[in-house]
Order: C-alpha cells, then sequence, then structure tokens
C-alpha cells in the first residue's frame, strides 16, 4: 500500500496521512454558494481535490472512501439574486447546482458521495447552536446568535494569526449587539421575504459557519480526516468551523488534516471583471475548449503554489493531450492493471500533480502507439498502464478516435465560421441575406450556438451539437 503524505495547513508540516479508520476515510470539501456559474478559481479545488479522491479510493478501495462537498443553498448573495431577478430562490439555487453538475462533469470531476444541501440540515444547525448556548460559548441577542470567539483560546491556529491582531485587521460588522467585534454569527433573524425556519430565537437562518459544521459533523462525524478548500476560506470560514465544532462536541481537533489550495491568476494578474480576464468554466466550454484541457492546465501547477492561467499552458495542455492520445490509441480503461509507479509515487508526495503529469508524458514517450508498425505486446502493456495512470489524475478518459473527433469539431467551427462571414460579407454588398438565414438556420439545428456582431461571428459548440449534421455542412 501506498503511503500517503500530505502538508497539514494545520500543522504547518508535510506528514504521512494515517486514516482513523481504513475501511472508511472521510473527506470535506468546502462546495459553493449556489447562485452564479462557477469562475475557473471554482474549478481548482474541485480538480485537486477530486484527485485525491481517486488517490485515496485506489490505495484505500472505492467503498472505503466518502467524500462529501456541500451545496450552501441559503445565503445573503442568494436572497440578493432573488430580488434582483424576482425569481424563486428554489429556482435560482436548483438551476445553479444544474450548472455546477454540467461544468464539474465536463471537468471530469467524479461527483462526491454525498453532496449535502444547508437547507437539508436546518435541525442539525439548531441543536449545535442549542448546545453551544447551554455551554456558555455563544450568547442570544436581538434575534441574533453569536459565537463568543474569546471563550474559545486556540482561535486564529490554523490561520496562524493573534485574535488582537485579526481585529486590527479585520473588517468585521460592527453591531451594537456584539460583546466583541470578532464574535461571529450562528443564527440571524430572517425578514417576510427572505428564506426562514422556526427556533429558539425567533424566525431566522443560519450563518454560513454553522452550515458547514453541521453537514460534516452529520455525515463524517464529531473528527474526521480531512477537510479541504481553498487558501481564501482558511480565515475567517475555516477558522470559525473549528472554533464551533470544537466547542460543541468537546473535540481537540475538527478534522486532522487541513488541505488548502492557492489562489489562481490569469496572465499573471488577479481574476477580475474590471481587469476583463473573468471567465466561468461554461465560457471557457463554450469556445470549445475540451473540459479536459482545462483540467490538465489546472493540474501542471502543485496545488500549494498560485496557479496562473495562460494562453502558452493552454497550447501546451492541447498539444500534450494529443500526444498521450496517440500513445493510448483505442486501448480501453481496464483497473486491473497497474498505476505507473512514477505517477503513483508522484500523488502520494502530497498530490504533485505537475510530477504525476511528468511522470505520464515520460512513459508516453517511450510507448509505441498501437498503430504503429513496430508496436508489440510490450508496447500494448504500456499503452494500458498509461490509460490506467492518468485515469487517476482524471484524464485520457476517451479514446484516441474519440479525442480526434472532438478535436476536429473544434477545427470544422472555426472553418464554418469564416464560411458563414463570407456570406455575410457578400450579403451586405448584394443586399440579399437568404444564403446566410439558410446557412445560419442549419448550424443552428445542428446545434451549434451561432453569435453574430459588428466584430465578427463566433460558433460555439452547445449542449446537443450533432457531428453528422455538422459534417453534412462542409
Amino acid at each position: 500500500m501506498a503511503q500517503i503524505r500530505l502538508t497539514n495547513s494545520r500543522t504547518r508540516t508535510k506528514q504521512d496521512f494515517t486514516p482513523l479508520d481504513p475501511s472508511n476515510v472521510r473527506v470535506y470539501a468546502c462546495g459553493p454558494t449556489v447562485y452564479d456559474r462557477a469562475h475557473l478559481g471554482n474549478a481548482r479545488p474541485v480538480v485537486v481535490f477530486d484527485v485525491l479522491f481517486r488517490l485515496l479510493r485506489h490505495v484505500y478501495g472505492e467503498e472505503s472512501v466518502t467524500y462529501v462537498r456541500n451545496f450552501t443553498d441559503v445565503d445573503d448573495k442568494i436572497n440578493a439574486r432573488a430580488a434582483q431577478t424576482r425569481r424563486p430562490i428554489r429556482d435560482i439555487t436548483e438551476e445553479t447546482i444544474g450548472w455546477y453538475h454540467q461544468d464539474m462533469d465536463a471537468l471530469g470531476a467524479l461527483r462526491p458521495t454525498h453532496e449535502p444541501r444547508a437547507t437539508d440540515y436546518i435541525a442539525q444547525m439548531i441543536a449545535m447552536i442549542e448546545t453551544l448556548i447551554a455551554q456558555g460559548q455563544a450568547y442570544a441577542a436581538e434575534g441574533h446568535v453569536l459565537f463568543e470567539v474569546r471563550k474559545f483560546p486556540d482561535y486564529g491556529q490554523l490561520s496562524g494569526r493573534s485574535l488582537d491582531d485579526m481585529i486590527a485587521g479585520a473588517r468585521v460588522e460592527v453591531a451594537p449587539f456584539k460583546r466583541d467585534p470578532m464574535d461571529f454569527v450562528l443564527w440571524k433573524p430572517s425578514t417576510g421575504d427572505q428564506p426562514g425556519w422556526d427556533s429558539p430565537w425567533g424566525r431566522g437562518r443560519p450563518g454560513w459557519h454553522i452550515e458547514c459544521s453541521a453537514m460534516s459533523a452529520e455525515l463524517l462525524g464529531e473528527v474526521f480526516d480531512i477537510h479541504a478548500g481553498g487558501i481564501d476560506l482558511q480565515f475567517p470560514h475555516h477558522e470559525n468551523e473549528i472554533a464551533q465544532s470544537r466547542c460543541a462536541h468537546g473535540t481537540e481537533v475538527m478534522a486532522n488534516v487541513w488541505l488548502h489550495n492557492e489562489m489562481l491568476l490569469v496572465e499573471g494578474r488577479k481574476m477580475s471583471k474590471s481587469l476583463g480576464n473573468f471567465f466561468t468554466v461554461r465560457d471557457l466550454l463554450d469556445q470549445g475548449i475540451p473540459g479536459e484541457v482545462i483540467r490538465y492546465v489546472l493540474l501542471m501547477t502543485h496545488y500549494r503554489k498560485p496557479m496562473d492561467w495562460t494562453q502558452d499552458k493552454l497550447r501546451e495542455a492541447t498539444r500534450t493531450l494529443d500526444s498521450l492520445y496517440e500513445a493510448v490509441g483505442e486501448v480501453a480503461l481496464d483497473e486491473s492493471w497497474p498505476v505507473d509507479g512514477g505517477v503513483l509515487s508522484a500523488l502520494s508526495d502530497d498530490l504533485n500533480t505537475s510530477a504525476a503529469l511528468h511522470s505520464l508524458t515520460k512513459l508516453a514517450a517511450t510507448t509505441k502507439p498501437a498503430h504503429h508498425p513496430d508496436a508489440d505486446g510490450e508496447d500494448e502493456m504500456g499503452a494500458a498502464i498509461i490509460k490506467r495512470s492518468a485515469n487517476l489524475l482524471g484524464l485520457l478518459s476517451r479514446t484516441a478516435s474519440e479525442w480526434r473527433e472532438l478535436r476536429t469539431l473544434q477545427f470544422d467551427l472555426k472553418g464554418l465560421a469564416e464560411r458563414l462571414q463570407k456570406l455575410r460579407d457578400t450579403a451586405k454588398i448584394t443586399k440579399d441575406f437568404s444564403q446566410v438565414d439558410a446557412f445560419k438556420s442549419a448550424l443552428v439545428a445542428a446545434g451549434v450556438e451561432v453569435r453574430m456582431s459588428a466584430g465578427g461571428i463566433e460558433l460555439l459548440p452547445g449542449p446537443s451539437m450533432d457531428a453528422d449534421k455538422l459534417g453534412a455542412l462542409k
């Protein structure tokens, strides 16, 4: 059995991973607040911790790993979106969860064992808050319930900050009912038009932090193996989770290991709508970039380092996947084959995905493609091991012919867009747009989204794009 080593944010050291129960390895990752499309930064932890999930299943067995990633479906951002769009909250959250599944599926992420929704665990949250009040670690004030931070001496250990430093630099809500500026909300009152539940403190809704504490305890236990999330959640979200969970359960830890992935940049700059470099996963997919290419780029950088999304990396990932698919040919995935030692060793060493990709490409460079005239049984075995090893990274899920067809469709759309543009240019002169309209209708019938503007024409693959109908247009 491979020995996995992980860098624990709680101890700030890389250490051997020893599960509490090898027959039930338990992992929790903070999921999305469901009010909008997932952006590329949201995708990084999904892909990173999907590799962790795959690695744990490989080492301990598929039935021996429980992975929980939640949906926050009660939150002020959702309320604001509902008010802005005048749509029911449930409609917004259901639609957004559907989008999230589509986009993360496209990136090759396995569905977690459980995907709890916060609104299904309100009773557990209320019970935990009642326990904290009874123990004197939380207090009710003006319809709110707040956790009294100074009653928990270990507050700040995860992020390595002192409480006084946090107060000096924090943007905290100043409210007259708080005993201390750092006290955080466990429960807050709801107005008539806001979602709310009956509680001992009146009709209201939970604070964000208590949601993850209640769901993780219910599904994984009071102490579990690994808690994962982005570095942006370390403070205050994870710090607050630890405080309320440890106090409610009387435990020394909430999770034995804490993993945090670093932030994502775009061409060396923080992703921002004001800079024009902000995009969602769906934006990239709609540009015809395969989800597997997006995934490969996200795995090129170690999860504990800032990751810079660049066009150069996008091109490199595409070229490398082309060569990897050429190496495996039509070989089907067979999980009875072993995983390459270099790939497994790299992933076992703190999820070193960049080193794992290097081992994978090195192995592919020494393997002749199955259709090569000099290929033999040893090459076929090599191709099978590449396929099996890539599966641990969530890559090479297709055959080479399926990959080529996918890539061909990308080029076809570019050529068809140029053809439609020529028809449009001619129509502007002749004033006869019948051929433009007919060709556009045929593209739409083939499942292509057609975007025409003064700046040009863009064709995007729709979810039901038909390759046969598209081929008939060539």
